[in-house]
Order: structure tokens, then sequence, then C-alpha cells
């Protein structure tokens, strides 16, 4: 299929290739640069290095010890660390629907599981280490164009099971928009923007991963609707990728509960 919306994306790909990557069990602390030079093979250009969230907080030490392993002792961490939550009260099954690094989910991101008696949490600035992945991987393999992921897992409303999701990404344009461009029957597009970076990490959560695979790198190849950038993304990129809570399609819900934000 050619597309032509001013980028140059040329033909998509559809041979994209997804390889999940077996690691050494990862403890806090670690060095995570020496990790990946163990775990990666050479990169060719246009690939995307996917990495776990939990390897990330791990090598930066963002992990809290058990004191007690209560639900009272993992609540009280949550409302720490949350940027707005919901008290354990709201769910019949006593988790803490939460907002963190904008992102909805269960008990902002906290993880016990493969944890080693340790509440992991999430990395403090999720770009910021993606951006700082992207730096070691261009100079380490003389690579000019490079992506990185992040991702954690999620639960999807109205659906079983979990699902990857984009916490922070870097080296490409995480959205493709198609607005304004004609459809299959040449009606103008009005909100429709492709995001890239979920898909890509749905994609490769689904191959690493969620039990005992010990897969938490992934790399992403010859995916053709990715575009690669010369930068980490600026400030002003990263707020245009996030919407308010009034704009949301899912306002009506999102404001109808009693959201406490962390002080």
């Amino acid at each position: 299929m050619q597309i032509d919306d001013g980028y140059g994306w040329g033909v998509y790909n559809r041979g994209m290739k997804v390889t999940p990557l077996q690691s050494p069990i990862v403890h806090a602390h670690d060095d995570l640069y020496a990790l990946l030079k163990q775990v990666l093979p050479p990169l060719s250009e246009k690939t995307v290095v996917v990495v776990t969230s939990k390897v990330v907080a791990l090598s930066e030490g963002a992990v809290v010890s058990k004191a007690e392993g209560t639900k009272e002792e993992k609540h009280a961490l949550v409302r720490r660390e949350a940027d707005y939550y919901l008290e354990p009260t709201a769910s019949k099954y006593q988790m803490m629907l939460t907002i963190k690094h904008s992102l909805l989910a269960v008990n902002a991101g906290l993880d016990e599981s493969n944890a080693d008696s340790q509440y992991v949490l999430l990395p403090e600035d999720p770009y910021r280490s993606a951006a700082e992945i992207w730096k070691f991987l261009r100079h380490q393999y003389g690579l000019k164009e490079v992506g990185v992921l992040i991702t954690d897992s999620k639960t999807f409303p109205l659906k079983w099971g979990t699902m990857g999701t984009a916490l922070a990404y870097c080296g490409f344009a995480p959205l493709n928009n198609f607005i304004g461009k004609p459809d299959l029957f040449g009606k103008l597009m009005n909100v429709t923007q492709v995001n890239v970076a979920e898909g890509l990490a749905a994609a490769a959560v689904v191959e690493m991963g969620e039990a005992d695979e010990a897969q938490p790198f992934c790399l992403i190849e010859a995916a053709g609707a990715v575009r690669f950038t010369q930068q980490p993304p600026s400030p002003t990129e990263l707020k245009e990728l996030q919407i308010a809570i009034e704009d949301d399609v899912y306002g009506p819900l999102l404001t109808a509960v009693d959201w406490q934000q962390n002080q």
C-alpha cells in the first residue's frame, strides 16, 4: 500500500518481525547497559529495541522491600506513587485505579510478580530513561535510525487479560496522523491518528510474555509504519501526545469519580 502524507513513508512493509530476547534474572541496581551488551545481537538500522519497565526500574533501584506484604501496606505505597488514585473500596477487587505517567493503570503500576519479595515501581522518569538507552544504542552500535520503547502491561476495560502498553519511547514518531487524508472512498478523515507506539508495545509484549519466559527485551524490525527521528521527543511533543481528562472521549467516565491527588 502506497502512502504519501508529506513524510515520504513509501510502501508499508507487511513483514514486521518481532523477536523476544532472553535475559539472566535481573536484580535491583544491575547495570542495564552491561545487560544490553550481553543480550542484544548486532543491530541493524531501523530497529526498535523494546525494554520492559520492570528491567528499567530494577536497574534504577526503583524497588521497595515488603515489610508485611499486606494489602494495607501496598495501598499506602500506591497512594504515594500515583499521581491520582481511587481508594480500594471503589473496586470489588480491592484494587486501586490510578493515573501514573499519564497512564490509566491498576495500583500505579506496582509489580509483585517475579519481584523477589519486593514491590517494583515504575521508572521515575520513563522518557528520560528511554532517551538515555537510545543514546547508548546509537553510540554503541553506530546507528543513525534506531528506536527505543519501554513497555508495561495493562488491563483493557470490558475485556479479560493484560496487554502491552507504551510507557515511553524515543527515536521514532509515536503517532501517524491521517487527519485530513482521504479514506478508500475519498471521505476526509477527521480524527484518525494511528498510535504506533502502543501498537508496537502490544505486539512486543505478546511475544515477550507475562510470566516466567525471562524475555524482558525484544527487537522489532521491518516495521513499515515507523518513522524514525534523530532526537528525543521534546516537552512540547510529549504534551501533544497526552489528553486532558476533560478532553478525553472517555471524559464522562473519568470525571464522574472522586480522584484523589497525590500531594
